[in-house]
């Protein structure tokens, strides 16, 4: 992710170039939390620490926590790969809870893999209070495929396809590669809704958790921006929450399509009905944006 944040924040010259600072009419900021996604850390000053640096210079006086998985940025890269989601879920609970500046609430913006993690938060920890959270690229109905890995290094890339193409839903991959937790073979549905320790938990495939979805609806706005030239996340759709059809990997069909909604598993179709779904799209490869884009779409949400 780290190369492709920094393709949005460097490649394109005008994406610094702050605008008149957006204020709150009582001179205070709704805090926000971000999450980054697979390869990059929290800190990385040409990705996320840029992007944190350009969002303060936007908002004044805005609190922005880039979290840290880990007790180091090395630490939080290599946990982005091989940490168990459900205990990267809970470190991030347990820091929300002790930061004295998001107990009145906060807003969060998650990309790629990010995205659907602090979904996972919005879901388990409802307190201190989610208020909108933005995703920027995430694979809510998982993925099937990793066609451009990404990360920092090819070599783990590498390890990660052939691990997935092994055995996705064998407990030793399950527990140890990130990306296989939010692995959806539409081939093996059963199995998948069966060994998935992560995404077929928060996506109430196996039960209805009644208060994953009562706190998923305590959200004012669910934000999913979607990739129109992506070529990173497969499919593209699960970007807007769709995926691909049961028991075949070519058609796909919409969130509004799917058992998800029409059964209301997560509250989405009461969340949609309600207007607090937002579906974007920007004409661009994975995470690449424009200032422009930004400032229009998204920067209004953290107002």
């Amino acid at each position: 992710m780290a190369a492709l944040l920094l393709t949005v924040l460097l490649g394109t010259p005008v994406l610094l170039v702050a605008s008149d600072p957006v204020h709150d009419s009582n001179n205070g900021t709704v805090p926000l939390v971000l999450w980054h996604g697979m390869g990059d850390s929290c800190c990385n000053p040409l990705s996320m620490g840029a992007f944190k640096k350009m969002i303060e210079e936007e908002i004044s006086g805005i609190y922005v926590l880039s979290l840290m998985i880990g007790k180091n940025v090395v630490q939080d890269t290599e946990n982005g790969f091989f940490l168990d989601v459900n205990t990267q879920v809970s470190m991030v609970c347990s820091q929300l809870a002790q930061d004295p500046k998001l107990q009145g609430g906060y807003n969060a913006m998650g990309f790629s893999q990010g995205a659907q993690f602090l979904r996972a938060v919005a879901q388990r920890c409802p307190s201190p209070p989610m208020r909108k959270l933005i995703s920027v690229g995430g694979q809510h109905q998982g993925v099937y495929g990793l066609p451009r890995c990404p990360g920092e290094s090819s070599h783990i890339c590498d390890m990660i396809r052939e691990a997935l193409n092994r055995g996705a839903y064998s407990d030793l991959v399950q527990k140890h590669l990130v990306q296989a937790q939010y692995w959806h073979d539409p081939l093996n549905d059963d199995l998948y809704k069966k060994h998935s320790l992560f995404l077929a938990d928060i996506n109430q495939e196996r039960a209805v958790n009644e208060t994953y979805r009562k706190n998923l609806q305590q959200l004012e706005k669910f934000v999913m921006v979607k990739f129109l030239q992506d070529t990173v996340v497969d499919p593209v759709d699960t970007e807007w929450f769709g995926f691909l059809k049961s028991g075949q990997a070519k058609e796909t069909e919409t969130l509004q399509e799917s058992v998800l909604y029409k059964e209301d598993r997560l509250g989405l179709a009461a969340m949609d009905k309600a207007q607090k779904l937002v579906f974007l799209s920007t004409d661009g490869d994975h995470l690449q944006f424009t200032a422009e884009w930004f400032n229009s779409n998204l920067l209004p949400f953290l107002r």
